[in-house]
């Protein structure tokens, strides 16, 4: 039991920091680098061009919602689903937030 135990301890040292890390908000500078990936279909600041569609403005919890069932495969792409599932869920809710702050 005392071997367990500090196993037990030793795994949460050695997870401790990274798990801080991954819960601290993301800086502004990355988040936006993360966006300018999009705006080749999507646009700059998330205005499309026609025929493409605009991330600006969107409601996040929807916008959310598509990038994850891109990622999981529910909703159809021809390069989304790729894309999407290079970023964590977290992340794609950061980005989501982003865009949403966008004028259309």
């Amino acid at each position: 039991m005392k071997v367990l135990k500090q196993w037990a301890i030793g795994a949460l040292v050695a997870v401790g920091p990274w798990a801080v890390a991954m819960a601290q908000p993301v800086d502004a500078v990355q988040l936006r680098s993360w966006a300018a990936a999009c705006a080749n279909c999507h646009g700059t600041h998330g205005v499309a061009e026609k025929g493409m569609e605009s991330l600006a403005g969107q409601n996040k919890d929807e916008l959310l919602k598509k990038m994850l069932d891109f990622k999981s495969g529910r909703k159809p792409a021809t390069l989304m689903h790729q894309i999407a599932k290079g970023y964590t869920d977290e992340q794609l809710g950061q980005l989501a937030g982003y865009f949403a702050t966008l004028k259309k």
